[in-house]
C-alpha cells in the first residue's frame, strides 16, 4: 500500500501526525483499525490509534497474527493505558483482537487482501461488511478512502462507496487531505447531526400530536343536562 495503482508513493493527511499517517499510508492493517476506531471519538484521534498501538507493542507496523494470539486482558492494557487510545479502550480492543482472528481466519492475515483480489466495488463492499466492526457505513466510508486515497479502485467502487465515493464531497475521513478538508468534514458531519437530530423531534412530535388526537377521538362526550 505504500503506492498507488500509478506508482506514486501514498501520503495521507488523517491522523494530522505525520508518524501516525505514515504508518497509515504504508500498512493495510493500519488502516483498517484506524476505521474501526472511527467511532464515537475525534478522527485524529482513530487514526492515531494504530501508530500508539505498534509503539505499545514495541514495533513499527500491526501484525494480524501476533494481534490475534495476544492475551485478551494483556492486550487490552495496551488499550487502557494513559492515553488510552479511545473512549472506550475495552471494548475497541476486544473489536480489534476480532478483527485480526478474522483476517488471520480468512486471509491467512494479510489485510490487504481484502481488497487485493477484489474484482467489483460490490464484492468488495461485501467483504468490508463481512468484517468484525463494519456495519454499511463504515465498509463504505472505507471504501471510499481505498479508492480515493489509496488508489484500490475496481469496477464500481464509486457505486458502490454510495454518497461517499462521490468526487469533490466532504462527507467523511474518505475527503480528509489535510487541516482545512478535516475542517469541512466535519462541518458536514455537525450538520448532518443537527439535521437527524431535528428531524427525530420533529417527528416525536408529530407522533405525539397524533396520540393526542386519537385519544380525545375516544373520549366519551359528556350528556347533556334536560
Amino acid at each position: 500500500m505504500t503506492t498507488s495503482d500509478s506508482g506514486k508513493d501514498i501520503t495521507l493527511r488523517i491522523a494530522q501526525n505525520p508518524e501516525a499517517d505514515e504508518l497509515l499510508g504504508r500498512s493495510p492493517l493500519a488502516a483498517l483499525v484506524g476505521m474501526l476506531l472511527d467511532q464515537q471519538v475525534p478522527m485524529e484521534w482513530a487514526f492515531t490509534g494504530p501508530y500508539t498501538l505498534a509503539e505499545r507493542m514495541g514495533s513499527d507496523d500491526l501484525d494480524a497474527g501476533r494481534i490475534a494470539a495476544y492475551d485478551p486482558d494483556a492486550f487490552t492494557e495496551l488499550f487502557t493505558a494513559k492515553p488510552a487510545l479511545h473512549r472506550y479502550p475495552g471494548s475497541m480492543a476486544q473489536r480489534v483482537q476480532q478483527l485480526c482472528q478474522y483476517l488471520v481466519a480468512e486471509y491467512d492475515g494479510d489485510a490487504s487482501a481484502v481488497w487485493r483480489t477484489a474484482t467489483t466495488g460490490d464484492e468488495l463492499l461485501e467483504r468490508l461488511k463481512a468484517l468484525p466492526g463494519f456495519g454499511e457505513q463504515k465498509a463504505r466510508i472505507f471504501l471510499a478512502l481505498l479508492g480515493k486515497q489509496l488508489g484500490v479502485r475496481p469496477t464500481g467502487w464509486r457505486e458502490a462507496a454510495g454518497p461517499y465515493g462521490e468526487a469533490g464531497s466532504h462527507r467523511s475521513v474518505a475527503d480528509i487531505t489535510g487541516p482545512e478538508s478535516l475542517v469541512e468534514v466535519r462541518a458536514y458531519k455537525q450538520e448532518a447531526k443537527a439535521a437527524a437530530k431535528a428531524a427525530k423531534a420533529a417527528k416525536t412530535a408529530k407522533t405525539s400530536k397524533a396520540a393526542k388526537a386519537a385519544k380525545a377521538a375516544k373520549k366519551p362526550g359528556t350528556a347533556r343536562k334536560k
